[in-house]
Order: C-alpha cells, then structure tokens, then sequence
C-alpha cells in the first residue's frame, strides 16, 4: 500500500470510517491514521481480553492494522469497518492463544474457527485537571477493576469486555463470537457477578477502615471538647 497525504487531516475528521477507508484505498496517509485512532483502544481490549498481556495485546492491534491496510480491497463494507478489524484482531489473538495453549483454548474460549473476517466502567471527567490525590484514586480503583476483569473465565471476559466496555450490543457480540445471543445474554450476567463479587472481595477488608477520625484529628476535637468543658466551668 502506497501512501501520500492525500487530503488534510482536518478535511477527514468529519467522515465515517467507511469513507475514510475509500480515502486510505487512494493512498491517503492522514485516513489510515485517523482509522488506526479511532480503533485503537476498542482492539486493544479485544486482544488483551484474550491474551492478558499489555504487550502481547499491542502487538497484535498493530498486525491487525498492517493485515488489513495491506489487504483493504478484501473489505466489501457488508459490515462495518470497526466490526472487520475486531474480527481480524480476534483471530491474531486467538491465533497466538493455540500456539501457547492448543488442547485447551478453543473448548475454554468456546469460540469456532468460523470467526473470521450494558454501560461502562467510566469515571467523572472535568474540564479541571484532577489533583494527585484524585489521580491515584482512580489508579488504584481501575487496577482493581482491571486485575477483576482478568481473573474472569475467558468466555466471560470477551463478552463482558465487549458488551460492557465496548457497549457492543448482543447481537453483535453474538455475530463476532460466533455465539447465540442468549448465551451472550448468559455469559454477560455471570460476568457482572463475579465482577462484582471480586471487587467486593477487594474492597471488604478496608471497609473497616471507612471514615476514619483518629490521628491529630482526633486529638484536636479531644482539645476542643476540653476546652469547652474548662470554658463552662469558669465562673
């Protein structure tokens, strides 16, 4: 595939991905990199989902775009680009997962060779940049909610990274799995269940320590009450 600047970047923002792929058939550089941005973090979850590994997971978005950039004249547009790119993502990934484990991953995937081709877990977002008190919060809860999503049975978490995270609908998620939709359905209420349970277990032993009032806080409400005591008993 030869690319050129074809068009300026601020000239594309405004067309789907299926135009942009038209504009990155001609050779339009600034088309490939507005579609690899818009995918990126969709396929990146899709390939981590299978392969846990950050590294591993970022290796194969960027074979997936190679694969598909080199082959685009495959792409007919009977569904849409997003949905062609997550199966060829699903492929690598489930490609290297035989390699690493090849009597066990397909049975525990329950995902066939035919695969070819909720709400989110978000935090508040302000036009203020958070403090670094609030920042490490954050961190610390999405590590709990990440090492949760982890530990998940494989066959969950695709479906619940795809149904909850990517807010791909059932039959959607259905279609790319290769499942029927009321084992999505199944699969997606199982998963939020043990979501929930893990991240109950993580957080059941601070409970304890909520709302905390000890420390120089305490001592300065100590001084106050005696102070006020020694206040009322002057004549």
């Amino acid at each position: 595939m030869r690319l050129a600047i074809a068009r300026q970047k601020s000239h594309l923002e405004g067309l789907s991905d299926e135009e942009l792929v038209e504009v990155a058939r001609q050779g339009g550089e600034n088309a490939v990199r507005l579609l690899v941005k818009r995918n990126n973090r969709r396929l990146f979850r899709v390939a981590r989902a299978v392969v846990r590994d950050d590294a591993e997971a970022e290796d194969i978005v960027q074979e997936t775009y190679v694969s598909a950039f080199t082959k685009l004249a495959s792409f007919r547009g009977h569904s849409r680009f997003s949905t062609w790119l997550t199966r060829i993502a699903l492929n690598e990934a489930l490609g290297r997962a035989r390699k690493r484990r090849p009597s066990a991953e397909l049975a525990e995937l329950d995902v066939s060779d035919g695969v070819n081709g909720g709400s989110v877990i978000m935090f508040p977002t302000s036009l203020k940049p958070p403090g670094a008190d609030a920042e490490l919060a954050r961190k610390q809860v999405r590590n709990v909610l990440e090492t949760a999503v982890d530990e998940l049975p494989d066959p969950f978490r695709l479906v619940f990274i795809l149904r909850d995270i990517e807010e791909m609908s059932t039959e959607d998620t259905a279609s790319q799995l290769s499942l029927k939709p009321e084992t999505v359905k199944t699969r997606l209420h199982r998963a939020r269940r043990l979501m929930r349970l893990a991240v109950e277990k993580q957080f059941s032993a601070t409970f304890s320590e909520l709302f905390p009032f000890d420390g120089a806080r305490c001592e300065r409400m100590a001084d106050r009450v005696v102070g006020r005591l020694r206040n009322r008993d002057r004549p």
